[in-house]
């Protein structure tokens, strides 16, 4: 807008005169020597915006010269913008509108919304509706419970305070609060069902059972809930309880064949696992039969070595005491701190027949393990050592009752025939100084 636009009547407001325009060059001047001054016309027409535009609306005004952060903050401190709980006049104004009525009337409509929730399966949320009509009606039985202690009669007091109000209010009978609780302790534990939370579920239906001990769906998803978690027992007897209020049940009937055929699954479960068991013992003994009978000493330590699905044991079947012994066994190489582990040694094998696909060694740059350029040990009872025959049976050698196998597994020392002697007598000291400090 610009200032030849102004009506007459706009410029009179604004004292506009001829007389200014005249002084203007003089006024040009005095503003070449003194600070600029603010305009008449910049004045002039927000003076003009003031009058031409109109005020703004009360809502607007509020947020007028606020940053935008300020006015952010402003609007989530109302409800309907809050990002956060914040404890306020107008949150405890909606709490309020939440609880208003009787106790009976806001569990009520707790309820409601809960069963609309679970309509449409959002059972945290239904489950969330059912738990505040239970807190709603659990504390008007606390108050009941309290009042009997103090012995105040409930009822009376609930009948005067009707009889003031000018009528008698029916949803005000504790029954009618206890049947509503009742009813939504098992709505509470259908929503704990479909979400697998049988414990709460089992915990819901007991509060149902103690203010009713013939609701028989308690009784149907309590049993639903313990089977769930293969508590056979129990599931068996809260079915029973409700099958003796209502045989003709047919939720009821349904669990009880789905627990008789669990049952049958876990003895089946439970035989085999007592058949396996049964059969490790008996191999066991079988095992400790042919050592014994072989002449092998054995020693377990407090801490053998984990060897997966290696181990002694009799082979092809360890069923059968007439199988061959095979061993773990590991082929230490101390001169080089290196070892090989061979899952597989039979009693009637040789330390040749495992040399010879052994070597070479992959480490072995100066070719100093060759069958034929090795010796072998293996430590003695005494904590001595014995040289072993690489021709000679591992039965042989185990049966010599100078040896003994430790942990199952038996270790074998091989060395070059060149470093044997010094490592031998480097052995025997170590071995001496052992003693002498036990």
């Amino acid at each position: 807008m610009h200032i030849e636009e102004i009506s007459d009547e706009v410029a009179e407001r604004l004292k506009v005169s001829q007389t200014e325009g005249e002084g203007q060059e003089e006024k040009v001047e005095t503003a070449q020597s003194s600070p600029p001054a603010p305009s008449t016309a910049q004045d002039g027409a927000t003076t003009a915006s003031a009058a031409m535009f109109p005020e703004l609306s009360p809502g607007r005004a509020m947020t007028n010269k606020k940053t935008v952060d300020e006015v952010v903050a402003e609007l989530k401190k109302t409800p309907f913008f809050m990002t956060e709980l914040e404890e306020n006049d107008d949150t405890e104004a909606f709490k309020a509108l939440a609880y208003e009525g009787t106790p009976l009337e806001v569990a009520s409509d707790f309820k409601d919304h809960g069963n609309e929730c679970f309509r449409v399966k959002r059972w945290s949320d239904a489950k969330e509706f059912y738990t505040k009509g239970v807190l709603v009606l659990a504390a008007e039985e606390r108050k009941r419970a309290k009042g009997i202690e103090q012995g105040v009669a409930p009822q009376a007091e609930e009948k005067k305070t009707a009889k003031e109000d000018g009528k008698e209010k029916e949803e005000d009978d504790p029954q009618s609060q206890r049947a509503m609780l009742e009813s939504l302790y098992v709505n509470r534990a259908a929503c704990h069902l479909e979400l697998k939370n049988y414990r709460s579920c089992w915990l819901d239906c007991s509060a149902a059972l103690r203010l009713n001990d013939t609701n028989i769906k308690a009784y149907y998803r309590s049993a639903r809930a313990f089977l769930a978690v293969g508590r056979i027992e129990e599931a068996d007897d809260a079915c029973a309880r409700g099958l003796a209020l209502d045989e003709n049940n047919n939720p009821l009937k349904s669990i009880a064949r789905d627990i008789i055929k669990k049952s049958e699954e876990v003895a089946a479960k439970q035989r085999k696992e007592n058949e396996r068991l049964m059969r490790e013992k008996r191999r066991e003994m079988l095992l400790k039969a042919a050592l014994k009978a072989r002449g092998i000493k054995t020693r377990t330590t407090a801490q053998p070595p984990e060897m997966e699905d290696a181990g002694l044991r009799l082979v092809p079947d360890p069923d059968d005491p007439h199988s061959t012994l095979n061993f773990p066994a590991v082929l230490l190489y101390p001169a080089h701190l290196e070892s090989d582990f061979i899952k597989a040694f039979g009693e009637t094998e040789t330390l040749a027949d495992h040399l010879a696909y052994v070597f070479p060694l992959p480490w072995d740059k100066s070719k100093e393990y060759t069958a034929a350029g090795v010796e072998c040990y293996m430590e003695t009872l005494g904590g001595g050592l014995v040289k072993v025959g690489k021709k000679a049976s591992l039965l042989k050698t185990l049966s010599s009752g100078n040896v003994e196998v430790v942990d199952e597994v038996v270790r074998f020392f091989v060395l070059p025939k060149a470093k044997a002697a010094a490592w031998v007598q480097e052995f025997k000291m170590k071995k001496a100084a052992e003693k002498g400090s036990g």
